[in-house]
């Protein structure tokens, strides 16, 4: 869930040690003061009276400072914030019931322990599978740690690693290319470990400004951003889910090499390989700069073999970059910008439909996506929970063998030729509801972002499209669309775009703007176009409750012009905004929206959002 959409949920309590980390890091002068500066300025200078938005837009800005503020808390041995930073980065973990995220801590604290004992034994055991080489690298790393822990009883101390034998231990275990779990076991086998109460443990995270806790529900969040940043802490470069993307498309020799190296079972089975892979937190980097090639490949058969891999596998075209490690870094920003990014790839509807069709075909993938992204809910084949928890269509259908993916497609008469994937998310685009998502990029004549989401359009088709689709949008508030009145009452000259019919000669008229520049600033020339529809209007009997005029947004000059007019019943309506009261219209009790609702210079969605909901 992004951070925007959890601070409008919570109340000032709950976000308190949060604001006040942000309002102490801003305090500090931090290297994008300027541009903090800016925001603040709209607001009093005070940070406790800026907006969700501009307070996410704050946290972006300062995201480096605060990654160096939790780092400084690893410096406390026994912190267990990488234990909880495990827990909390996993995919489906970020909005959890406090009584599950207990479960998960004393789940992982047990089998932690398990993990450690099974560990000595095999350092022990002559005949262990570990190569004597990575026993050599575990016992080096071990007795360093132990020496830098316990050396302070010998001095009369409490015994601690400094922040100076910390960095030292850090760069050890990348020497010797340990992975995060093979870290965490060997840390855990010298340092104490305890389970702590789970109140305490979320109220230190709330403390660190890492999670949110509302106790009226008894619910944890972690926004979408904070992940992100987490994973950053914990040197993880990509989400599981695209790590595991890009490892289901390697060869099963090349799964088994590298859990060979990295003493992963070979007696599992390649999906269970894979998964254990991620788990053990190995370098993403590291992985394709050393882990999947053949011993002795030269370098550029190594450029070759990545470029096959992200050309042929997960169709990205030109990967960018002459060095094998500037590649591998453009992989890991793609994969960042995918994660950002808020486009699902298909509409809302047919994201639903997708689910609801793979649950016919796969009922065992409802089970299975709870035990993999560690939900709790029962039923969790539904899009918009899905997305809280930042799982996107894509991600659901890599879950799938090539087994349940084959019985899917012919299920559902889905294309058979090309890529599967991308077949099945072209099959549930749902166009319609796909434009109504991009609604404001349509309004905003954006291109670029339309063909990102899926949408080919020409420019000069876009004022019509827009046009259809506010038909669409009133037509869903239950409005009367009277095409045949508006034909009758249009002249070749004045040809009004929507006119909405009351009933008892009374009628609303919309007209659509898009523009590509910001701030409409047009009110001169529209409003003697709105003039005229009126006037035609007024001849043939019929009362105007309401002009309104639909466009991506309205400069100060213009809404200033429209506040003086004194002709018009006219308001003003962003495309966000009509976009926003469509969907909270849906869920409300009425089965015609109120258009007395209607009533500003510049409608509040705000005001008509919460009349809705009432």
């Amino acid at each position: 869930m992004k951070l925007e959409k959890i601070l409008d949920k919570l109340g000032s309590l709950e976000k308190n040690s949060f604001i006040k980390i942000i309002d102490n890091i801003i305090s500090k002068k931090p290297k994008t003061a300027k541009e903090i500066e800016k925001i603040l300025n709209t607001s009093d200078k005070t940070i406790k009276t800026v907006d969700s938005q501009n307070i996410s837009n704050i946290f972006e800005l300062i995201s480096d400072e605060f990654v160096n503020h939790l780092v400084s808390e690893f410096q406390e041995a026994n912190s267990q914030l990488d234990i909880l930073i495990d827990i909390i980065i996993r995919d489906g973990n970020c909005i959890m019931k406090q009584d599950w995220f207990s479960r998960l801590y004393e789940n992982e604290i047990k089998n932690l322990k398990n993990k450690i004992k099974l560990l000595n034994i095999e350092l022990d055991n002559e005949k262990s599978e570990i190569s004597e080489t990575r026993k050599r690298d575990y016992q080096i790393y071990k007795s360093c740690l132990f020496t830098a822990y316990n050396n302070d009883i010998t001095n009369n101390r409490d015994a601690k690693i400094t922040a100076d034998e910390l960095s030292i231990i850090l760069t050890l275990s990348k020497q010797l290319g340990l992975s995060q779990e093979e870290i965490k076991l060997i840390n855990y086998s010298i340092l104490p470990i305890k389970k702590y109460d789970i109140l305490d443990v979320i109220n230190n995270l709330k403390n660190l400004g890492v999670v949110f806790y509302s106790k009226k529900d008894n619910t944890i969040y972690v926004a979408d951003e904070m992940v992100r940043l987490l994973r950053r802490v914990r040197e993880k470069e990509i989400a599981d889910k695209f790590y595991r993307r890009t490892l289901k498309l390697l060869r099963e020799p090349v799964i088994n090499q590298i859990a060979k190296s990295h003493n992963i079972d070979k007696k599992l089975t390649v999906s269970q390989k894979i998964e254990g892979i991620i788990k053990e937190g190995i370098s993403f980097s590291g992985l394709l700069s050393n882990d999947i090639y053949k011993e002795g490949m030269s370098l550029t058969d190594k450029k070759k073999t990545l470029n096959e891999l992200c050309e042929k596998g997960l169709n990205i075209p030109n990967l960018k970059g002459n060095t094998l490690e500037d590649k591998i870094k453009s992989l890991i920003e793609y994969f960042e910008n995918v994660e950002k990014d808020e486009k699902v790839g298909i509409s809302l509807d047919g994201f639903d439909k997708m689910l609801t069709e793979l649950n016919q075909s796969l009922p065992k993938l409802n089970k299975e996506l709870k035990e993999q992204f560690e939900l709790q809910d029962e039923y969790v084949l539904i899009a918009s929970l899905l997305l809280d928890y930042n799982i996107k269509p894509r991600d659901i259908l890599d879950l799938l063998n090539k087994q349940d993916l084959s019985k899917f497609i012919k299920d559902n008469k889905i294309k058979q030729r090309g890529d599967d994937l991308l077949n099945i998310l072209d099959h549930y685009k749902d166009v319609e509801n796909l434009y109504l998502e991009n609604f404001e990029n349509v309004a905003y004549r954006n291109l670029n972002v339309l063909k990102e989401n899926g949408i080919i359009i020409k420019e000069s088709e876009i004022g019509l499209k827009f046009e259809e689709l506010t038909k669409i949008i009133f037509k869903g508030l239950g409005f009367n669309i009277d095409e045949k009145l508006k034909s009758q009452l249009n002249t070749q000259n004045d040809m009004m775009d929507i006119l909405l019919n009351l009933n008892n000669n009374e009628i609303i008229i919309v007209e659509c703007k898009t523009i590509k520049e910001k701030g409409y600033n047009k009110f001169s020339s529209v409003s003697r176009q709105l003039k005229s529809y009126q006037n035609l209007a007024l001849k043939n009997n019929l009362r105007i409750l309401k002009i309104l005029l639909v466009a991506p947004e309205f400069s100060d000059d213009f809404i200033y012009d429209c506040e003086m007019d004194t002709e018009m019943n006219l308001s003003l309506i962003t495309a966000p905004t009509l976009i926003k009261i469509f969907n909270g219209f849906k869920t409300s009790k009425y089965q015609e929206f109120p258009h007395v609702l209607f009533r500003d210079i510049v409608i509040s969605e705000e005001r008509i959002l919460k009349a809705l909901s009432k």
